[in-house]
């Protein structure tokens, strides 16, 4: 990697907090790229006759879903917890479920039903876990290097599609898919144990930054008690807010729409995990190795793609989404179209290049809407709609692709979400007042400088 490519990342491994978690970071994104393959394997081979498929669908949907239940659920006791914390919990609570599995099965009582009860456990704080991750890099970094930071940690998750899933299906042969799934446990528990280790240092940071903020504030109102001559008694700084993350998106029509258009662009992508590789099959008749080729393809483009958004730092944020939900439609086009595998292939590379810039971009938009108390609950509640979002595309991809085909299903989602990029484009782009939040920040951010009020990230009511 060249030192150009590095420069965007350079505050960010030189963060200390942040450097000494990414070795742990790195080995539970192998983790989970090694559960991409173990997951479904496993299932297939607990499942009784005849029922392997809805049992894997199960294990699918267990491993992801019950995230979204937990947003709604545990907002009341996590909404006001350091991204530390809630992080590393959510590593603890993965590193037990899935490490209760090879137990159970070496105990001789793992059947199908604990295995997806035990996925379901261990998917249960996913979104809080995720919110913490990127809460911590607004506690840690100054807004201008959110975007790096955001990028650099799908970067890992990005590389682990790549490597993890070959890798899975050697060690599945060679021990058996139950030990993969007991490796993914140990990658959690390294990474809790990393959390853990950094958490007094978060701590104290974050000590140093309150007293900031509280000596900057009594300035402040000693200021105004002189201008205004009279004597006033200083308002003790406001707890953490135990409203929804979800009621906050939806005083800021700013992060409303962003909500909105995550959610459809996730929610059209789903049919393709449905129609792929039926169109590979019967309209391209071609084996299961194509289909590999199309994914690896797609992992590298994203690879890519990850390692390169570090470098849209200072670009409009609602622009670069509009434009990567655009492209990302076009790209898929030539699939659609029927195009040969020579021009859809590099097309669908393309597809991943576009893709990875997203989810950072938007974090990087979260982190800059909401302050540091509210975050975790706002990054909660987004990363609850974007575990929805997905599964409930997928559903659609099955009676879809049965009524229409492959190849037009392809088609109607690629035009669906470059007319959803196009309408977000021109959403951004029209002239429009400030951001009109009906909440207050709550406290100030990590980075501001005490006595200045930041200036608002200019947004438009209804953009995206």
């Amino acid at each position: 990697m060249t030192s150009a490519m590095l420069f965007p990342y350079r505050p960010v491994l030189g963060q200390p907090v942040l450097r000494r978690l990414l070795p742990g970071l790195a080995t539970s994104a192998l983790g989970d790229g090694l559960a991409l393959v173990a997951v479904t394997w496993l299932a297939l081979q607990l499942a009784p006759a005849g029922q392997r498929g809805t049992w894997t669908a199960f294990a699918v949907a267990a491993y992801t879903l019950p995230g979204a239940a937990g947003t709604l659920l545990l907002g009341r006791w996590l909404g006001g917890r350091s991204g530390a914390q809630l992080a590393g919990w959510d590593a603890t609570v993965r590193a037990a479920a899935l490490g209760a599995i090879p137990v159970a099965h070496l105990a001789g009582v793992l059947d199908v039903g604990l295995y997806v009860a035990l996925l379901a456990v261990s998917s249960l704080l996913h979104p809080w876990g995720s919110a913490g991750r990127f809460t911590l890099v607004a506690e840690l970094l100054p807004q201008r290097h959110h975007l790096a930071a955001n990028a650099l940690l799908g970067v890992f998750g990005q590389a682990a599609t790549i490597v993890g899933p070959p890798l899975a299906g050697l060690l599945i042969a060679w021990a058996g898919a139950v030990w993969v799934i007991a490796m993914d446990a140990v990658s959690f528990a390294v990474l809790a144990v990393s959390y853990r280790l950094v958490a007094p240092a978060v701590r104290r940071g974050s000590a140093v930054r309150s007293e900031g903020a509280r000596r900057a504030g009594a300035v402040r109102h000693r200021a105004g008690n002189q201008h205004e001559g009279g004597d006033r008694h200083e308002t003790p700084t406001a707890g953490p807010s135990r409203t929804s993350g979800f009621r906050i998106i939806g005083r800021d029509r700013s992060l409303l729409g962003l909500l909105a258009l995550t959610f459809g662009f996730f929610f059209l992508f789903g049919p393709f995990y449905v129609a792929m590789p039926i169109f590979v099959t019967d309209d391209l008749h071609a084996s299961a190795a194509t289909l590999a080729a199309y994914y690896t393809a797609f992992g590298v483009g994203s690879l890519l793609g990850g390692l390169l958004t570090g470098h849209l730092r200072g670009r409009p944020l609602r622009a670069t989404l509009a434009g990567v939900v655009s492209l990302f439609g076009a790209a898929l086009l030539p699939l659609g179209l029927g195009a040969p595998v020579v021009l859809s292939l590099p097309a669908f590379a393309l597809a991943g290049l576009v893709w990875a810039p997203y989810q950072p971009t938007a974090t990087a938009l979260f982190q800059r809407r909401a302050g540091t108390v509210d975050l975790p609950r706002v990054l909660s509640a987004n990363g609850a709609v974007t575990v929805l979002a997905v599964p409930l595309g997928t559903m659609l991809g099955g009676p879809a692709t049965a009524a229409f085909g492959a190849r037009r299903t392809l088609l109607a989602c690629a035009v669906a979400i470059l007319a959803l990029g196009l309408t977000a484009a021109v959403s951004a782009a029209r002239p429009g007042a400030g951001p009109r939040a009906t909440g207050p920040r709550k406290g100030p951010g990590p980075h501001d400088e005490p006595g200045r009020v930041k200036a608002p990230d200019r947004v438009r009511p209804g953009a995206p």
